[in-house]
């Protein structure tokens, strides 16, 4: 049965049994704690926070899934990899522990010809929460299984929480026994309070069923954690792996070998002429190919662009990672122009943006392949100077600092580092590598744990919601409105007044300001009461539907009984209006410059100014900047009506309305702003102006990368753009006054001063060049004898290194044939030393060296230097002993000659 047919089985059960079929929602999660969606109940957590009431009892999805906790150990176990499918059926306060435990037993036991999966009843085994005797007896109603084929294991394993205070329960897992060859045998009975190692591929877990009862007040680890009571209502969470399913019923041996994944392994065999099975480490980098190469698809179909930080860093490492194993499989040519493709065309057979979209998806997973080949080409150098300093210091191995500083400063992969060292010899510190790794994975975890931590801040704005329900926002009727405070805060804590010059919030009834979101920022504005006045800093949104204003006290003291006037500065919302509709205008203008695939993927915008990210590989062109503008000017020029109506998202998606990458949108009802009809249709929740010649106009200043693959537009819009092209007027007035020229004049005027000042430095130059070297003749003349040599230790004052260099090579060649002789200059210019020596054949057959010198005198100069015997530089910052290190240079000579 194959994994498409498999999925739709899953939900034609559960829709058959009531539950509203939920599309998967985008891999990246709208939640502060995490990168991506890692579970299927992700999308639904408002639900189970009571955050937001759900509009349906039951539900099912099969929901795309990322988790990338430990990346590098992706491939070394079979049943784990960083992109998944979570089937899921979910109970909002309707059935509960015999109605998922009935559902789900059904649909795996039931026999394929009737719709199910007929999974072998004796192959499957029930397990529970240990002490949960209600789900046992359960289990054995409905499955008429016996009491010892239900195994009983610890919290662990079973039981569930999201890791901060909040809703949790027991779980029960459905394992699958696999057979001997995966596993020894095992007695269920005796098994718990954790699952055995060695039978986690034998008793494969196949689907994890939540039931969602308790309200957890701490949560200090997966087995840790305080039960505060019960939750008002008991819900139901379920995940079933897909890939698992899939080779159960496709009759693998592992995740990799099913028909989603297996024909890149198949692709990666062709190109490498290495087939998978014959060798376990190879084995490891086909798997990581697979893997790497389809969750690297499914993160740039939903607007991940690679990073050095965050999703785009964990993008980046995927990439890099499925190249770097390809190349250790002996293929160095491009690997995803072949590979990509062939997960393209499987998995866009159920998410067929992957196929709408590919020439996006392809420009950026084919262009950071190319970086990253120039990045190996780079490392690879790097690698050579530190193995080569390796060998010349005596030492055997390469340190753990060099190995981490070339993966993590140069992107260079630990295994490709081990590969080459071997190949040249040496060994590498990896036990020192890995410590660093894991106090850089410490780091971040640490980071993780206090967003997590912030989670838990949120509980006093959902009591608020709790208690008064959500803020009654106005921000598109009114700019003023009537309100009261259903409560204030400082700290974090309710407070029953703010003093004057206290800086707190402002839960209000109802407000008309904007909270910041879609990249625009919160309104500014004030809040006057009876006696005192209120500054509004910044407004958000921690809970969905809570409208929070943070405020500084001018004026009074206000208390939670006031009446209050709310009111936005107009000039602000215009200002912010103009920005937010103009960032719409250049998006369509790039795209029409462009094309289609250039779409945002990120935006910022406050008034009068606007910034867009979007997804391109190389920089615009001066000629292509100019025509965004152009284009963005003919469509103010042309007064484009800015309308804006809400619809379902499907409806939005069929009417074409770009949605932006990384957002998430509520299915049941989106805003779609549109400009001039079909030119511009985006999902958006911003303000707006109401004919685009109000935008006043766009001035483009400025275009730049922000990350391979990424680029960024800025600029100025209404008053803001009209000063920025005063200032540009100005600047040209006062050219055309002092170069005495009318403005289309300017820039030839200035070329032509550029050049003639360019030929006057090179003149300069040549000039100043031939006074220095007409020196070296009386240099050389009168050089001192210092034994059997000739020595030239002379201060140049106001010659800098290259004019050092120059006199010094020169005075050594006019220095008599056949005797032994030494150049050493020192310069003094702009507050730096610089010291350069020079030796002829004859100085170095008596054991002199250049490199001696400059070594020996460096260090009187305040600095260092070194080279070879023949020639040798350095610097320093003491110019005060420039003198005692030219007596030391003689002295120096005279040592060696002597000794020689």
């Amino acid at each position: 049965m194959d994994t498409a047919e498999i999925r739709r089985r899953f939900l034609a059960h559960f829709e058959a049994a009531g539950h509203a079929v939920v599309p998967s929602a985008s891999l990246l999660a709208d939640d502060p704690n995490l990168l991506f969606v890692n579970a299927g109940m992700v999308p639904f957590k408002p639900y189970f926070l009571g955050q937001e009431t759900p509009p349906y009892d039951r539900a099912t999805s099969v929901q795309k899934c990322i988790r990338t906790p430990d990346i590098e150990d992706v491939g070394k176990t079979t049943r784990h990899g960083t992109f998944f499918e979570m089937c899921g059926n979910f109970s909002f306060g309707d059935y509960f522990k015999e109605g998922a435990i009935e559902l789900a037993w059904t649909l795996i036991t039931k026999p394929v010809e009737d719709g199910g999966f007929g999974l072998e009843v004796d192959r499957l085994y029930p397990s529970v929460l240990a002490g949960d005797d209600e789900a046992i007896e359960l289990w054995m109603k409905v499955t008429g299984l016996p009491r010892e084929r239900i195994v009983q294991l610890g919290n662990k394993e079973n039981y569930w929480s999201m890791g901060v205070p909040g809703p949790g329960g027991p779980c029960s897992e459905i394992l699958y026994d696999r057979g001997p060859d995966f596993g020894p045998d095992f007695d269920p009975t005796t098994l718990g309070p954790d699952m055995p190692f060695e039978l986690e591929d034998r008793l494969l877990e196949i689907w994890n069923l939540v039931f969602m009862q308790d309200d957890l007040s701490a949560v200090r680890s997966k087995s840790d954690f305080d039960i505060a009571g019960s939750l008002p209502k008991k819900n139901i969470d379920t995940g079933m792996g897909l890939d698992r399913v899939a080779l159960l019923l496709q009759g693998k041996k592992n995740m990799y070998e099913i028909d989603v994944m297996y024909g890149v392994i198949a692709k990666a065999e062709e190109m490498t002429g290495k087939s998978y099975g014959d060798d376990p480490g190879d084995d490891v980098r086909f798997r990581v190919i697979a893997d790497h190469v389809r969750s690297s698809m499914m993160l740039i179909g939903d607007g991940v662009t690679p990073g050095n930080d965050g999703r785009g860093y964990v993008l980046r490492r995927l990439l890099r990672r499925a190249v770097r194993s390809m190349r250790l499989l002996g293929c160095e040519d491009r690997v995803l122009p072949e590979l990509m493709p062939v997960s393209r065309d499987v998995m866009g057979q159920t998410y067929d943006n992957l196929l709408t979209d590919w020439a996006r998806i392809s420009q950026v997973a084919f262009a950071e392949e190319d970086a990253f080949r120039k990045t190996l080409q780079a490392g690879t150098q790097i690698f050579d100077t530190a193995a080569t300093e390796v060998k010349q210091s005596g030492g055997s191995a390469l340190s753990g600092e060099r190995a981490f500083a070339l993966h993590d400063t140069y992107g260079f992969p630990i295994d490709l580092t081990l590969e080459m060292a071997a190949e040249a010899g040496l060994s590498v510190d990896e036990q020192g590598f890995r410590g660093l790794m894991a106090e850089q994975r410490e780091r971040a975890k640490a980071d993780a744990r206090a967003k997590k931590g912030a989670h838990g801040d949120t509980a006093v704005y959902r009591g608020i919601f709790d208690e008064h329900g959500p803020t009654e926002w106005l921000a598109y009727e009114t700019l003023e409105t009537e309100s009261r405070p259903l409560a204030l805060l400082s700290g974090g804590a309710s407070v029953p007044r703010l003093a004057q010059g206290e800086i707190g919030e402002v839960v209000l009834d109802r407000t008309p300001f904007y909270a910041e979101s879609g990249g625009q920022v919160a309104d500014a504005g004030t809040i006057v009461f009876d006696g005192g006045q209120l500054e509004v800093i910044d407004v958000q949104r921690p809970v969905k539907g809570l409208v929070v204003h943070q405020v500084r006290v001018l004026d009074g003291e206000l208390d939670a009984s006031s009446r209050v006037h709310a009111r936005v500065d107009p000039e602000w919302r215009i200002g912010a209006r103009q920005a937010h509709s103009g960032t719409h205008v250049v998006h369509a203008a790039l795209r029409e410059v462009l094309g289609p695939t250039a779409l945002q993927s990120g935006s910022y915008n406050r008034p009068g100014y606007l910034r867009l990210d979007f997804g391109w590989t190389q920089a615009l062109s001066p000629e292509q900047v100019r025509d965004i503008e152009l284009v963005s000017q003919q469509a103010l020029r042309a007064d484009l009506a800015v309308s804006w109506d809400y619809m379902t998202l499907d409806q939005a998606k069929d009417w074409g309305a770009i949605a932006l990458f990384g957002e998430t949108y509520d299915n049941t009802k989106v805003r779609v702003v549109e400009i001039g009809g079909p030119w511009s249709r985006e999902l958006c929740g911003g303000t707006h102006v109401d004919h685009s010649s109000q935008i006043g106009t766009v001035v483009v200043t400025g275009e730049t990368s922000v990350g391979s693959g990424n680029r960024r537009i800025e600029a100025l819009t209404g008053v803001e753009g009209f000063g920025y092209l005063a200032r540009e007027r100005d600047v040209v007035s006062q050219l055309t006054t002092l170069l005495k020229t009318q403005p289309d004049d300017i820039v030839e005027r200035v070329q032509g001063l550029t050049e003639r000042l360019r030929a006057a430095e090179k003149e300069l130059e040549k000039a100043r060049l031939a006074q220095l070297l007409g020196a070296s003749a009386d240099l050389a003349a009168g050089a001192t004898q210092v034994g059997p040599v000739k020595v030239v230790a002379h201060r140049a004052d106001g010659a800098g290194g290259g004019d050092v260099r120059n006199l010094a090579m020169d005075v050594r060649g006019r220095l008599p044939q056949g005797e032994p002789g030494v150049v050493v200059i020192i310069g003094n210019a702009d507050g730096k030393v610089s010291v350069v020596a020079a030796t002829n054949d004859e100085a170095r057959s008596r054991g002199l060296s250049a490199g001696d010198l400059v070594k020996a005198v460096g260090p009187l100069l305040g600095g260092k230097g070194g080279g070879k015997d023949d020639v040798a530089q350095g610097g320093g910052t003491d110019a005060s002993r420039i003198d005692e290190a030219l007596a030391l240079v003689a002295s120096e000579v005279g040592r060696v000659a002597v000794q020689a």
